[in-house]
């Protein structure tokens, strides 16, 4: 088939990797504009837009996927397909009607679970032990669409959302170009989503991310490792912010520390909870790169009774 596929960060780069590897063409990708980077605030392109210009693939940039000029030239493109992973723009009837198999989307959940832009990090947040991805027809409502096939993937006990996703990327690009196969060849048609087991993944959001120290140690574990890399577990010290940028350990027979309470060992850093303690990984202060637990508790010299909030 003739595909434009369409994706931005990082995590699509695989699916489009594994789709021109395949038997069909990829004539085009569709990617978000150009996005100010870095300290100097460059404008710079998107891991998708940096991989198709690699491979000579022409590039769309549509501020958005409704404008005239974009809808034209993917009309003359004439995709069969349009094969889609985290694109990250509202799709209108406009450009659903004009791929001849429409616009199929590989989203990091089971579906109907996990519906929305943050599906491998609720999935963590949630505590559930297994995960997956889904190939399924893009329609007006959010990610309820007919599924063309599913993968499933185990969430291991140490597992950060960014690890992962990084693991369902490589094999939802699989799932995605069986998909394209299965389309192309008449053997693969797309199921409905039942109407039980839908949960909703919205974004998570900064303010989302803060630790309350009174919660249970296991809830506070799967904040951390759902909210890492991005945007990352916080608390405060000395009222300066200061991130979980690391797993933490659960030390299940350690419950003398009060919610917060912080206790330093020659290398070792713990925190009372609203159960029992934990042993802090990484910790990145405020305005200095990630560093162990036990460094940073010795850069400043914590002194007996002090705690998080």
């Amino acid at each position: 088939m003739r595909l434009v596929f369409a994706g931005t960060p990082e995590v699509a780069v695989p699916a489009l990797d594994a789709l021109l590897a395949s038997e069909h063409e990829v004539v085009a990708v569709v990617t978000r504009p150009d996005a100010p980077a870095g300290r100097g605030r460059k404008l710079v392109a998107s891991p998708v837009a940096q991989r198709a210009e690699e491979a000579g693939i022409e590039i769309l940039k549509p501020a958005k996927p409704s404008d005239p000029e974009f809808l034209a030239r993917l009309t003359e493109l004439a995709p069969d397909a349009c094969p889609v992973v985290a694109y990250g723009a509202l799709l209108r009837p406009g450009a659903l009607e004009i791929p001849k198999y429409g616009w199929v989307n590989l989203h990091f959940s089971l579906l109907p679970a996990w519906r929305g832009a943050a599906p491998v990090q609720h999935a963590v947040l949630a505590g559930d032990e297994v995960t997956g991805a889904s190939t399924f027809l893009i329609e007006q409502g959010l990610d309820s669409g007919p599924v063309f096939g599913i993968i499933t993937e185990e969430i291991r006990p140490t597992d950060t959302s960014g690890e992962l996703l990084t693991r369902l990327s490589h094999a939802g690009a699989r799932l995605l170009t069986a998909t394209m196969d299965g389309i192309a060849d008449g053997s693969l048609h797309a199921v409905p989503q039942p109407a039980d087991g839908i949960t909703l993944a919205p974004k998570i959001n900064v303010e989302d991310a803060r630790i309350t120290w009174a919660h249970p140690a296991l809830r506070i574990d799967r904040l951390v490792r759902g909210c890492a890399p991005a945007p990352g577990a916080w608390t405060t010290f000395r009222d300066e912010r200061l991130k979980l940028s690391g797993p933490v350990k659960l030390l299940v027979d350690a419950t003398e520390l009060a919610p917060g309470e912080l206790a330093v060992g020659k290398n070792s850093v713990r925190v009372g909870t609203g159960s029992h303690e934990i042993e802090l990984g990484e910790v990145q202060p405020q305005g200095k790169k990630p560093m162990r637990a036990a460094d940073w508790a010795r850069g400043v010299r914590i002194d007996s009774g002090e705690h998080l909030v």
